[in-house]
């Protein structure tokens, strides 16, 4: 994979199929924090934008979470679904504590499914690593964003108006 990912500035391995723009989004399933699958498809002809990340017990995590929580909120048609390998109580427990209630949450533990197929398995860690793919209502690819250092920031603003670009 050509994405040089460093966490703390040291190099880390990406693993699974980077995804890029223009390839159709491949269909992956989660595990909702009720622990009921969830699959992309359910999604199919609207518009997503989902937000990989290592962990809602990081701050960069979470303000990520909040972030695109208000925007899902605040952009009808649009819908985010934020992943990590967080089991899916932990998840539910900081939904509850945080108020997310408009983003979809899903637990990318089991099989890491989304994260082999999008290319953001981090090998060393088996984390998830930072980043954006925004997907149109065709489900064509449309952003996508490996965020370098995992502990900055994705463009979020790039991201969004992408995505309000397509609805």
């Amino acid at each position: 994979m050509s994405n040089n990912i460093t966490f703390g500035g040291n190099p880390l391995t990406l693993i699974g199929n980077e995804i890029k723009v223009g390839m159709q989004a491949p269909n992956f399933t989660g595990l909702k924090n009720d622990l009921t699958p969830f699959s992309l498809e359910e999604l199919k002809g609207e518009v997503v934008i989902i937000s990989s990340m290592p962990s809602v017990d990081t701050g960069v995590c979470e303000l990520q979470t909040i972030r695109f929580n208000t925007e899902a909120y605040e952009h009808k048609g649009i819908n985010v679904i934020t992943i990590s390998v967080d089991l899916p109580f932990a998840l539910g427990k900081f939904c509850a504590n945080k108020g997310i209630d408009t983003a979809i949450t899903l637990s990318d533990h089991k099989d890491l499914d989304f994260g082999m197929k999008y290319g953001f398995v981090l090998e060393e860690l088996r984390l998830l690593a930072r980043g954006i793919v925004v997907i149109d209502k065709d489900g064509t690819v449309k952003y996508v964003e490996y965020v370098q250092e995992v502990t900055g920031h994705p463009n979020y603003d790039k991201a969004i108006n992408i995505a309000k670009d397509l609805v």
